[in-house]
């Protein structure tokens, strides 16, 4: 824990930036910090106890009970049989060796399972062996579960053929088929096709369900149609056209879809028309509105109110709060959230702790990180190549080039394969250290791997040449984003800009960047001025001269 931070309890509070009102759950939620500015200093927080470990966190041994030995070798049979489809990543091969028909709950229990797993390829692939086995009687609900597996893969060629096959054996059209063909449609990115079918069930059956429309909104999202959505989801408030009214699924799309849209008023009127409509407000609607927020005040308030309505946080509540934390800088706070998380009794997920991990490698405090990185294996939540570049980022943000390479070394020996990200905060580091040298061996490196650069790289690149008065290597690498399909963006069209400094320079950065036309007009407007005081001969000679040089 930190110097001059008591753990969090009712009557504690984190000095000077934390406060915690009266418990609404016990324990106390975590509330939003005081938003005064703090002061630009060097901070060195001291680790003592930091994420101490929670007791919920540690392993437990699961006690089961059977019925009776019959009941426990079944299903100690059954597990095994499970596990060995997993490992062999293909259920027939396993399910053949039988040589028998299999009793029916046994399949029946199988393919449940695996539906819950979301493992839809195994599921299709046992579906498919039912219908070759004569012991077997292939049902409306087989079908059914067959074109929805097909729908989740975005298998739409398959699920047309299973409808098809449907109607050959007498099976009605029904919502659950029409609506699994529109998702396969979907996944697919056949989006004007999966609108098709959906007209086509409005106007000749069988009626479009609330599942069905959720499905539409989505998929008119994922599409980028976000008219469309808007038109239906207006429909569907519309009491006298509307079959149903819209339920909290569809008010967390179009909340999704304006934060998508960059449209954050947007969202937030549809919140508040959640509460109009007397629509319940869940953890996942006040997710959603606090995504839609970057500063971590606005974000900490939605979370505050979360917690006066009575509505408990999950993990992806703390993680976004976090973050926002985390993005401000304000370590202490994100630190904070983070425990009172635990003492919550939330588990972390992988991403809550790369999240606090990237809290501390923002400002390069390397010991925090490096706790916080520790803290994951401990509690079973066994680092990625994410985390690994986290806590490779903690090292090049303290400058510590020598720590960074160590950790890099580290990362491959874990068993680890650098991505484009992990040689691009290496490359990054050097770029920042101006160590021309070693930041280009580190972008050959990436390239004898088969790994292309990506625009921050080249951009990082740009920046460290022009910083060290190579103005003729920074348009190069300016020049080579735009060869190698990365073209500039905003960012690296500014930073170019900043680094010519002649007007030769700045003339050929602006010809570049596409404001010539822009630059032709200020130089044209300062020389004007430069040369108010001379004559009018001697003026307009020296304008003239000014428009061609």
């Amino acid at each position: 824990m930190l110097i001059g931070y008591t753990p969090l309890r009712n009557d504690t509070v984190f000095p000077k930036a934390l406060d915690f009102r009266d418990a609404i759950t016990n324990p106390a939620p975590f509330r939003s910090v005081s938003a005064k500015p703090r002061s630009r200093v060097v901070r060195t927080v001291e680790v003592v106890s930091m994420l101490a470990p929670r007791k919920f966190m540690q392993r437990r041994k699961k006690i089961e009970v059977f019925k009776d030995a019959a009941d426990e070798t079944e299903q100690r049979n059954w597990r095994r049989m499970m596990k060995e489809i997993e490992e062999v990543g293909s259920a027939v091969s396993v399910l053949s060796t039988k040589n028998q028909a299999l009793p029916r709950d046994l399949v029946l229990g199988t393919l449940v399972r695996f539906k819950q797993l979301k493992k839809w390829s195994i599921v299709s692939e046992i579906l498919e062996w039912l219908q070759t086995q004569p012991w077997w009687v292939f049902s409306e609900m087989d079908f059914l579960m067959l074109i929805t597996a097909y729908g989740k893969q975005g298998d739409f060629n398959k699920a047309e053929r299973v409808l098809v096959d449907m109607n050959k054996n007498g099976y009605s059209p029904s919502v659950i088929s029409h609506t699994a063909l529109m998702e396969a449609y979907g996944k697919g990115k056949q989006y004007n096709k999966a609108e098709s079918v959906f007209r086509r069930m409005q106007s000749s059956g069988p009626e479009p369900s609330a599942l069905t429309y959720q499905l539409l909104l989505k998929i008119f999202v994922e599409g980028n149609k976000f008219k469309e959505a808007e038109e239906t989801f207006e429909t569907l408030l519309d009491e006298e056209k509307s079959p149903l009214k819209p339920d909290q699924k569809m008010f967390h799309m179009m909340i999704y879809m304006y934060r998508k849209a960059g449209s954050y008023e947007k969202a937030r009127k549809i919140f508040a028309l959640m509460r109009e409509r007397g629509v319940p407000q869940s953890t996942v609607t006040y997710n959603s509105l606090m995504s839609c927020e970057t500063n971590y005040k606005e974000v900490s308030e939605i979370y505050d109110q979360m917690q006066r309505v009575g509505i408990r946080p999950d993990v992806v509540s703390y993680a976004l709060l976090i973050n926002a934390y985390g993005k401000a800088r304000r370590e202490e706070e994100a630190l904070a959230v983070f425990e009172e998380m635990l003492d919550a009794g939330v588990r972390p997920t992988h991403k809550a702790y790369n999240i606090l991990l990237d809290a501390f490698a923002i400002s390069g405090m390397v010991d925090q990180a490096r706790t916080v990185f520790k803290s994951m294996r401990r509690d079973r939540c066994t680092p990625d190549i994410c985390s690994y570049t986290t806590m490779l980022s903690a090292y090049v943000n303290a400058s510590d080039m020598e720590g960074a390479e160590k950790f890099f070394r580290r990362l491959k020996q874990d068993g680890f394969k650098p991505n484009v990200v992990t040689y691009g905060t290496l490359i990054k580091g050097y770029a920042k250290t101006s160590n021309l040298e070693k930041m280009m061996k580190k972008y050959e490196e990436m390239r004898v791997h088969g790994i292309k650069a990506n625009q921050a790289i080249y951009t990082a690149i740009m920046d460290a040449y022009g910083r060290n008065k190579d103005f003729g290597s920074a348009v190069f690498w300016f020049k080579e984003m735009g060869f190698c399909g990365a073209p500039p963006d905003r960012k690296a069209q500014n930073i170019l800009l900043s680094l010519a400094k002649t007007e030769a320079e700045k003339e050929e950065a602006n010809l570049l960047v596409g404001n010539h036309s822009q630059y032709a007009n200020t130089r044209a407007g300062n020389g004007s001025s430069r040369y108010a005081d001379r004559d009018n001969d001697e003026n307009n000679s020296d304008d003239d001269g000014d428009e061609v040089e």
